[in-house]
């Protein structure tokens, strides 16, 4: 296969893992606006005594197994026309009730991984309960799904809901160019509206999730991949505060680490070092000009005429020049510094934080053959590349060799040590329980190579906090999906992953840097160990902001 189809491979296998478990493609109708309130053919009946009055107007949901379900509730205005790359607006008001029963549209994204939508009407958002869930206040989980900024829709749920006996919240937040775009015509301050969308979703629960019997004082947000990003950004934004107390940060380090040949995404990740505000308007200007609007006498209103597959296909997977910004930026309000700067300087809100990734994922091409890895090596480590031949050499390695130290060196340099890094800075500033899952027998996700020896892979905490109807688990895994749900949804509830049913989790401290090792059958323990076998003190000296 020729270099640039392992890379375009990658890609799409890397956004495959991201939204890995997340729900089906979304054919629904549109979530409620004034024009679209009235019961549509195709809705499902609402189940007796589920309407709820919202700050908006009312809304009617199911109940299935046990839950409760609201669906496609609009929390902001659509973001079309002027609203297009402009702050999430307040959602117009209804007053005949709204038919909660079918899926919300799911924002722009390219068709290939089963969620494409031309659709910008997409800022809906999901609420679950359990169906008898009495009169005390229950905590909210509020999920942010993943899928490299680029993809994505939430998943079902309904598993911590039964479960954990929690309140869960799904958010559909504006994706890609739409959600990055950073231009001095659309404002100083442009860009991140993804994280004004999940920040304004918030702000919905504030006022509305105690009609639902959640605890508005009691908010957890969690995601993985992209999710886990935004939770980090989330942690450190301004204008996040007093939104939630709580969060759970799963596998938000994956970028590659020096940003190299052969990478996957932009810099978007809780380590990168992300671009500046002037750097990512000198940025969207070649996109303007890609796009027909740079000699445009009002270049914002031209981009906001340019139709929604235009951009996509322009922006594309945001690797080349006139690509626009897709990811993160540090803008100047939302974000006011990279992540993982607010980590080291203390430049965070005051949460609670769950945070760690899994011990062999990777975001980038296989290795397959020893010159795969001399080349892929090189490529993606350049002048640093004999030091880490010095480390990872392949007789050390059982066959497949080269793809085992491939994978290894991967994820110590991207998500291993960079996350255990994080661990550290955060824990200087704010209470944060670390994990390194270490389940290499999980079920192999579809986007996996099921011929290979993929270990603890990226994401693949997903399968058991949002399982699929009928999954079969082996008893080792139906430990470890028991163990992980009750600490995630413990966690949620109290502030602390020790729960019934799972080792003591004490927090990571400088004095004690423990971590929880996550491993199926019960033999989950806490460690110390993964600086030194991982060669963290090695990858350290190249990740940002510790050089």
């Amino acid at each position: 296969m020729e270099p640039k189809k392992l890379r375009w491979f990658a890609i799409l296998a890397a956004a495959a893992a991201a939204m890995m478990f997340t729900a089906p493609p979304s054919a629904a109708r549109t979530s409620p606006a004034s024009s679209t309130l009235s019961k549509t053919a195709e809705a499902a009946e609402c189940a007796p005594g589920t309407t709820v009055d919202t700050d908006k107007g009312p809304v009617c949901g199911t109940v299935s197994n046990g839950v409760a379900s609201w669906l496609g509730i609009r929390y902001a205005a659509a973001p079309v026309g002027d609203l297009r790359w402009a702050p999430p607006a307040p959602a117009p008001a209804w007053t005949s009730t709204f038919p909660a029963t079918e899926r919300g549209t799911n924002c722009p994204q390219a068709d290939g991984l089963g969620a494409g939508s031309t659709n910008e009407d997409c800022l809906n958002l999901n609420v679950r309960a359990p169906e008898n869930a009495g009169s005390k206040r229950l905590p909210v989980m509020v999920q942010i799904h993943g899928g490299g900024f680029r993809f994505g829709t939430p998943a079902d749920g309904s598993h911590l809901v039964r479960s954990g006996n929690v309140i869960s919240v799904e958010l559909h937040y504006r994706l890609g160019i739409f959600g990055f775009m950073a231009h001095k015509d659309l404002g100083r301050n442009s860009g991140n509206y993804a994280f004004q969308d999940q920040q304004a979703a918030l702000r919905w629960v504030q006022r509305n999730i105690t009609k639902f019997g959640g605890d508005p004082g009691n908010v957890t947000i969690f995601g993985a991949s992209a999710g886990g990003s935004s939770v980090c950004a989330n942690a450190v934004s301004p204008t996040a505060k007093g939104l939630f107390h709580k969060g759970i940060a799963q596998s938000g380090e994956y970028n590659s680490l020096l940003g190299t040949t052969n990478t996957s995404w932009q810099p978007q990740d809780c380590k990168s070092e992300l671009p500046t505000a002037d750097e990512a308007h000198r940025i969207n200007e070649r996109f303007a000009a890609a796009v027909g609007c740079g000699d445009a006498a009002d270049t914002a209103a031209c981009l906001r005429q340019v139709p929604v597959k235009t951009l996509l296909d322009k922006s594309g997977n945001g690797m080349g020049p006139d690509q626009g910004t897709i990811a993160p930026v540090v803008d100047g309000k939302t974000l006011t510094m990279s992540m993982a700067k607010a980590f080291a300087t203390g430049r965070v809100n005051d949460v609670t934080l769950m945070h760690g990734v899994d011990r062999d994922e990777t975001q980038l091409a296989s290795a397959n053959t020893p010159a795969d890895y001399q080349r892929m090596v090189r490529e993606q480590y350049g002048r640093y590349a004999p030091q880490v031949f010095a480390r990872y050499p392949l007789d050390r390695f059982p066959d497949p060799s080269a793809f085992i130290a491939y994978r290894t060196l991967v994820a110590d340099s991207n998500s291993v040590c960079p996350s255990l890094l994080n661990h550290r800075r955060m824990s200087r500033h704010m209470t944060v329980y670390a994990y390194q899952s270490d389940n290499a027998d999980a079920p192999p996700a579809s986007f996996l190579d099921q011929t290979k020896p993929n270990g603890a892979f990226h994401v693949l905490l997903n399968q058991f906090l949002s399982p699929r109807p009928g999954a079969q688990l082996t008893p080792n895994q139906q430990a470890f999906g028991a163990q992980i749900t009750a600490q995630w949804t413990g966690f949620a509830r109290t502030g602390s992953p020790t729960v019934k049913g799972a080792p003591l989790w004490p927090k990571f401290t400088t004095r004690n840097p423990d971590v929880m090792s996550l491993a199926p059958a019960g033999d989950s323990e806490l460690t110390r160990e993964i600086a030194r076998q991982h060669h963290c003190d090695f990858w350290d000296k190249l990740t940002p902001y510790n050089r």
